[in-house]
């Protein structure tokens, strides 16, 4: 690394990923001949810096951090031939729950909320791509885009990525999520949609959260059918659910018990709906149905998570790689760069607000980039005390743009183009008044 990179940028990009990474250097398989002039410890972050830039090539990013920088041409090259295994190393090494009891909007009773969701990007059409990946079937024919899932466990009071799981082969966002089961943090509570509300996935939620002493609340398929054990004080009641063989539906592997809650949310002039939840926290006195139906509307954070990812941070609509190891990487990339903007938005709250109320997209814009991008011109021409002086500046004044209080609203179910049972939306709308809540 050049002088002047490691005394500019140190301050700016680079030091917040020293922060986030430490001292990481890749097991990297040996090989014979010339060693490669920018080592993979400099190509991972000029990487993850280049997610962050709205314009501009992977080359001319990585000459923005570092003087001995590659050509667009090399680099094409050089991540061809990057072993998938070092992202995913440093996502297991970097990934880690940053909420401390200061942000007491990350945890109830002492529950770190985690939450477990998927989500798609859509691939460019390119022959290495379409001969290893088939497009969706829709209604209306094959879909325009090849698409790649991934998988994320998520800090919800931060938007803190604690595992990632790209479908590199394909896999579906069910299998995706099993593998980031192993990853649950200790005393933790999981949230969970109703992907992941059935007797299969809890079989595996269960064990995963008795290793590390965690629990879980998911939303409950409306296919299951359970076996009523008792009713419990509160009203909620205690069940039995079969996990079954996969390829033999009739043989049942084992029962299990859960506690169901059924609550009726509705607003007032609107028709409520029934939703039920499994949990493993059996006890209604520690744990009320109530605030539990509550906590569990906080899973909505996950989908706001992968709008930052894919809408405030990247901006394009299509992954930019040619192949589908190299479009797993940008992903890999982009999930870093949220880690290290949950880690500035901490920084910047500094337990003085709530991390969420820190607007994501006025800091990335307003304060994150253009500081970083100071401090870099600025070496050379201010000493470094005004450096200094120019980054705690910039995150008093992130701590300056804090969103108001979320307003009780929520927008009706449906889909443009209808399938299945889905209303069709004609016309946006959303419901503002207080949610109501009333156990069954």
């Amino acid at each position: 690394m050049s002088t002047h990179a490691q005394a500019g940028t140190r301050l700016g990009f680079l030091a917040a990923w020293d922060r986030l990474v430490g001292s990481w250097e890749p097991l990297m398989p040996v090989r014979r001949g010339r060693k490669p002039r920018v080592p993979v410890s400099q190509l991972v972050p000029a990487l993850t810096f280049h997610m962050l830039q709205g314009a501009g090539t992977l080359g001319e990013h990585s000459a923005a951090l570092f003087a001995d920088a590659l050509a667009d041409s090399s680099w094409a090259d050089r991540r061809a031939r990057l072993p998938w295994q070092i992202f995913a190393e440093l996502m297991r090494r970097v990934l880690r729950p940053k909420a401390t009891h200061r942000q007491r909007e990350a945890f109830w009773r002492g529950w770190r909320l985690v939450a477990l969701d998927g989500t798609q990007f859509s691939l460019i059409n390119t022959p290495q791509i379409l001969t290893t990946f088939v497009k969706a079937q829709t209604r209306r024919g094959r879909a325009a885009f090849a698409k790649i899932t991934v998988a994320v466990l998520l800090e919800v009071g931060l938007h803190n990525p604690l595992a990632a799981a790209i479908g590199r082969d394909g896999e579906s966002e069910w299998a995706l999520a099993q593998r980031l089961l192993a990853q649950l943090p200790k005393r933790a509570l999981l949230l969970g949609d109703r992907l992941y509300g059935v007797a299969a996935f809890v079989a595996h939620a269960r064990v995963a959260c008795t290793r590390v002493g965690s629990h879980f609340l998911l939303r409950a398929s409306r296919s299951t059918k359970p076996r009523v054990l008792k009713r419990l004080t509160d009203g909620t009641r205690l069940i039995q659910i079969a996990h079954r063989a996969r390829q033999r539906p009739s043989q049942i592997l084992e029962w299990f018990e859960v506690r169901e809650i059924r609550v009726r949310v509705g607003r007032k002039g609107h028709r409520p709906h029934e939703v039920r939840l499994w949990t493993s926290l059996l006890d209604p006195r520690t744990a009320p149905a109530l605030e539990l139906a509550q906590l569990y509307a906080q899973r909505w954070e996950h989908e706001l998570y992968f709008r930052e990812l894919k809408r405030q941070v990247r901006k394009t609509a299509l992954l930019q790689s040619h192949t589908i190891e190299t479009a797993a990487q940008e992903i890999a990339a982009l999930v870093l760069v949220s880690a290290l903007l949950a880690a500035e938005r901490q920084r910047a709250a500094s337990g003085q607000l709530p991390v969420l109320r820190v607007s994501f997209s006025k800091i990335l814009e307003l304060c994150v980039k253009p500081m970083w991008l100071w401090v870099d011109l600025g070496h050379g021409v201010l000493t470094e005390p005004q450096l200094t002086t120019i980054m705690r500046r910039g995150y008093r004044r992130m701590r300056r743009y804090v969103t108001p209080p979320r307003r009780a609203r929520s927008c009706s179910r449906a889909v443009r183009q209808p399938l299945k049972a889905w209303p069709r939306l004609m016309k946006t709308h959303s419901i503002e008044s207080a949610m109501q809540l009333q156990l069954v």
